[in-house]
Order: structure tokens, then C-alpha cells, then sequence
């Protein structure tokens, strides 16, 4: 969905796979998947924040008012496509949104 928008997207199934990407290019923006483990997902954050990139923490079973505490944004699973977009486009700052 966000390829056919015009985003280059990466994906990490695993922290070592997300620093590995975060090593080779700086994202504009990172959909982080609550289920890598809440302090996993904390720590992640921390460091995405202390670099200035912003995190949307996307959820199926996750409290998102605790989730809300450590992400810039939150969508909870299933979700529209169009609120997927929005919300990276939103993140990442995309001219005209």
C-alpha cells in the first residue's frame, strides 16, 4: 500500500533486522509493530526519538493508551488502508498532506 504511494519501505522482522536497516539508511518515518515486545518496542523508540525520527506503533491487542505513552502515533489492527497512508504521510511529512 504505502510502495504504490510513492514510499520506499523496508522491512524488519526482527530488532537485529531493523538496526541492520537503520544502519544502511535514515527512514523518514518507521510503522512499528507492538508485538516485537513492549520494552523491545520502548527501546527501539528511544532510539528512533533521540535521532529525530518519528514512530507510529501499530497494534492488534495492545493497550493504546499505554502505547500512546512511547509512539508518536498509534493504529490499531484491522485498520483502512487509507488511515495507514494518512498516518505515514502524516509522520513523514509529506508535501500537501
Amino acid at each position: 500500500m504505502l510502495q504504490l504511494e510513492g514510499f520506499d519501505v523496508r522491512e524488519a522482522a526482527s530488532l537485529d533486522e531493523a538496526a541492520a536497516a537503520l544502519a544502511e539508511r535514515r527512514p523518514d518515518v518507521v510503522l512499528l509493530d507492538v508485538h516485537l515486545g513492549h520494552e523491545q518496542s520502548e527501546g527501539l523508540f528511544a532510539r528512533l526519538r533521540a535521532e529525530g525520527i518519528p514512530v507510529a506503533a501499530v497494534t492488534g491487542t495492545a493497550d493504546l493508551a499505554d502505547v500512546s505513552s512511547w509512539a508518536d502515533e498509534t493504529l490499531a489492527k484491522p485498520f483502512d488502508p487509507a488511515q495507514l497512508i494518512a498516518m505515514a504521510k502524516r509522520l513523514a511529512r509529506v508535501e500537501g498532506e
